[in-house]
């Protein structure tokens, strides 16, 4: 059996609403085959579809990756052990290259997504650039990370940041043979 708890809350919310696998397609604007793998695959691909999922099921990104609970501040300390989820750039698992270690898991009601990140990249595989609504904001932590958004290339160092509007194409990878550890905060309207 799986270990891909975003799959199984996916089906529960479909579930839930009666909607089915053609029907979620047709609501995210995805392909029936691009959610299967999402449902199948205990990689992650990237937040573009999840956040598409999402907006199709009137629920927040972080519906899927926590379980919300705390209505006042949420405090990650650093000698917490959270196991990262692992998100690939493409629609298989065949290009896993984020670690996503998710700070405010059990903040509920949250419009942002915040995340330490650790960016590793297969150089044998073509990028594939993603769109979601939304923006984000990136700082880099250690190493250097390359962004490709639209046609511009962005060379982001430890120290310095980036801020964007997701609806943009681009793809976060690390800029060299040395992964690269961010913090990023993703937010996406509901």
């Amino acid at each position: 059996m799986s270990n891909n708890i975003i799959g199984k809350k996916i089906t529960t919310l479909c579930t839930d609403k009666n909607i089915s696998l053609e029907g979620l397609a047709e609501l995210s604007g995805l392909k029936k085959e691009q959610i299967q793998i999402i449902l199948d695959s205990d990689n992650i691909p990237s937040l573009a579809p999840l956040i598409k999922i999402a907006r199709a099921l009137g629920v927040r990104l972080g519906t899927f990756l926590d379980d919300s609970t705390a209505l006042g501040p949420v405090v990650y300390r650093k000698t917490e052990n959270i196991d990262p989820v692992t998100f690939s750039s493409q629609l298989s698992s065949a290009n896993s290259h984020l670690d996503f270690t998710a700070l405010a898991s059990k903040k509920s009601g949250r419009a942002m997504e915040p995340f330490l990140i650790t960016v590793t990249t297969d150089r044998n595989q073509k990028p594939v650039l993603s769109s979601h609504e939304g923006e984000e904001f990136i700082y880099v932590l250690e190493g250097s990370i390359k962004i490709n958004y639209g046609q511009d290339v962005y060379v982001v160092h430890a120290g310095e940041s980036i801020y964007y509007d997701s609806i943009v194409e681009h793809l976060v990878t690390s800029n060299g043979r040395e992964p690269a550890r961010i913090l990023a905060v993703v937010y996406t309207p509901l």
